[in-house]
């Protein structure tokens, strides 16, 4: 490939499943000879952690201040950074990045290709802010989301089902491994309050509707004959309420919160399984994470996990919302440590054979290649 350079317009104050992907990206691209430049957006006085550790990496970032909510000036803010750049790709992530693109006029400046991460939709003006991409998405070269369910959603969203490209996400197949000591695990048990003996379960992710963490803990109340330590990493809108839930099931001396984390890997080296309790998913790095740090997951059947493991094999699949299958599908793997490990073996296999992070690259380069191939002889 010649080289290219790659402007990627990102809404990202932490470190989050897209973020944390596109970083990835970045790193891995440079040897290829693929520059890429983001674009962030700041507001008021958030801590800037994404864009500190894209700058700690080498990646140049170029930061869009924002005055407030409705500030019309980041549309010329983005256009000056387009002028500057001399992009051979855009790239976006999510439905604000995908809006302001369009109405800045990017898709004249260079091929655009956007990514649909999925929706959250906590409130009914948020699940009217989604309905932007109706009309933004239409006018990208490319969408690359990351599931097939994702792919039915655009599709009836009006995008053009031949401009739609799935790509999984990826992830390193020793992720995790620097935090398997037993001496790290010991410290962090104790500094969680965690009782000596007790089983871990873990839940990674944003703390909002869509994650369903009511259900998890309705399954860990259901259980019989064991007491597991639940820990939750992650921050979000639904904190409240899942902290009233938790008292209401008297469950506070056996729930831990973490907050949002950097990384969430030291807390899978102590945890005996993980729980992703979703509503919807599409290719959730919390699930990757765990089948590259050897725990055995219980999750719903949703979106695409199904299409990263198979139930029974590489991990228990249980209905959403139902909370019977879930705790029994917990207690089986805390019961039957053979089965668990079966599981882990699996997984970890399928992490090496189909998302290692070089082979993700490669695709969207690909990808990338065929936008810059087809814009040139328009041209």
């Amino acid at each position: 490939m010649n080289r290219l350079r790659l402007l990627a317009i990102i809404e990202s104050y932490s470190i989050t499943g897209p973020s944390k992907n596109l970083l990835e990206f970045a790193l891995l691209a440079v040897p290829l000879g693929i520059e890429t430049i983001i674009s962030t957006f700041t507001r008021g006085a958030a801590s800037p952690v994404f864009a500190d550790a894209a700058r700690a990496q080498g990646t140049p970032v170029e930061v869009i201040e924002e005055r407030g909510l409705y500030d019309t000036s980041v549309i010329r803010a983005l256009q000056s950074i387009a002028e500057k750049v001399r992009p051979d790709i855009i790239q976006t992530h999510a439905v604000k990045s995908h809006f302001l693109a369009r109405v800045a006029g990017l898709p004249h400046v260079a091929p655009w290709v956007a990514f649909h991460h999925g929706y959250t939709w906590p409130t009914p003006k948020v699940r009217l802010y989604n309905q932007l991409d109706r009309w933004s998405l239409r006018a990208a070269q490319r969408v690359v989301t990351v599931s097939a369910p994702f792919r039915r959603q655009l599709v009836a969203h009006g995008v053009n089902a031949d401009r739609i490209e799935i790509v999984h996400n990826a992830i390193a197949p020793d992720w995790g491994a620097d935090d398997n000591s037993a001496t790290k695990k010991a410290a962090l048990r104790a500094q969680l309050g965690i009782a000596p003996g007790s089983k871990v379960i873990l839940i990674v992710g944003r703390l909002s509707g869509e994650k369903d963490h009511l259900t998890l803990l309705e399954a860990i109340h259901g259980m019989k004959g064991i007491a597991p330590h639940l820990v939750i990493v992650g921050e979000g809108p639904e904190r409240p309420r899942i902290e009233k839930r938790i008292q209401q099931l008297d469950l506070a001396s056996r729930v831990t919160f973490t907050g949002q984390q950097k990384t969430a890997a030291p807390y899978y080296a102590i945890a005996d399984l993980t729980v992703l309790s979703s509503l919807t998913e599409g290719s959730p790095n919390a699930l990757l994470e765990a089948m590259a740090a050897g725990v055995p997951v219980v999750a719903t059947n949703v979106g695409g996990i199904p299409e990263i493991v198979s139930d029974q094999e590489s991990a228990l699949l249980v209905p959403p919302r139902d909370v019977p299958a879930m705790s029994a599908a917990i207690q089986r793997i805390l019961d039957e440590p053979d089965f668990a490990q079966r599981l882990v073996d699996r997984s970890r296999e399928l992490i090496r054979l189909r998302h290692a992070p070089e082979a993700r690259v490669q695709r969207l380069l690909e990808i990338y290649e065929s936008c810059r191939s087809t814009w040139q002889k328009r041209k």
